[in-house]
């Protein structure tokens, strides 16, 4: 990417997938196109990110607190996946990273769980750049779980140990012009570098990611020293 240099690349970038429904609504149409083009846009940042020499990629799809929106929107979000999938089948292959998923896995419909874990499968032995796909994911309920797996007295690196996400967030990025984490990745935003972009998630594409990136190598990175 222009300007971007080979230097300073984020190891591991977070973002959250916001406004497909307004974006949608500019542009007179339904919600649900608005989320459909935004799943398409998913493809092509991550594609982007594996470009430019980023190694994982996170983003917010669905949250826990979603379930709280219209039931047809809710519907549409649970079986157009699954449609998609079932009509590409064989386009699969063409991905040459993996594809993880993190969230809670006793709501989503079981053929929705079934996409999943077969992407996950056919994926899995791909190495060098990692898509995580966050469905039914919300922060408190990451922390919350892992905690409760373990023994007393608890550390740091056992909390780690036990999250949906292990690695910590170097770059987060919210769509949308928003600027508020929404319970996301809490625990591993702790020392990232946060970018806020105006433009609604379909309409984020490889010059917003550029940006954000640019923005990103003129931090100066302490974790809480001096350099």
């Amino acid at each position: 990417m222009k300007n971007v240099t080979s230097t300073n690349i984020p190891h591991h970038v977070a973002i959250i997938l916001d406004g497909n429904g307004r974006w949608a609504k500019r542009l007179g149409q339904p919600r649900s196109y608005g989320h459909y083009m935004g799943g398409r846009n998913l493809f092509r940042i991550a594609k982007a990110c594996q470009k430019i020499g980023i190694q994982k990629l996170t983003v917010y799809a669905f949250s826990t607190e979603n379930w709280k929106r219209p039931k047809d929107e809710i519907e549409y979000l649970m079986s157009k996946p699954v449609e998609l999938y079932q009509e590409n089948k064989e386009r699969i292959q063409e991905i040459d990273y993996k594809v993880t998923f993190a969230g809670r896995k006793d709501r989503i419909p079981k053929n929705l769980l079934d996409v999943m874990a077969e992407i996950e499968e056919k994926t899995k032995q791909n190495q060098g750049f990692e898509l995580t796909i966050c469905a039914d994911y919300g922060a408190y309920d990451e922390i919350i779980t892992a905690v409760n797996q373990l023994e007393k007295p608890i550390t740091k690196e056992m909390i780690e140990e036990k999250l949906m996400v292990k690695e910590p967030v170097d770059l987060l990025i919210r769509t949308s012009g928003e600027q508020r984490l929404s319970n996301f990745l809490l625990w591993q935003v702790s020392y990232a570098e946060f970018y806020f972009a105006k433009v609604h998630w379909p309409a984020f594409n490889e010059r917003q990611l550029q940006k954000a990136m640019k923005a990103y190598q003129k931090r100066h990175r302490r974790f809480g020293g001096i350099k």
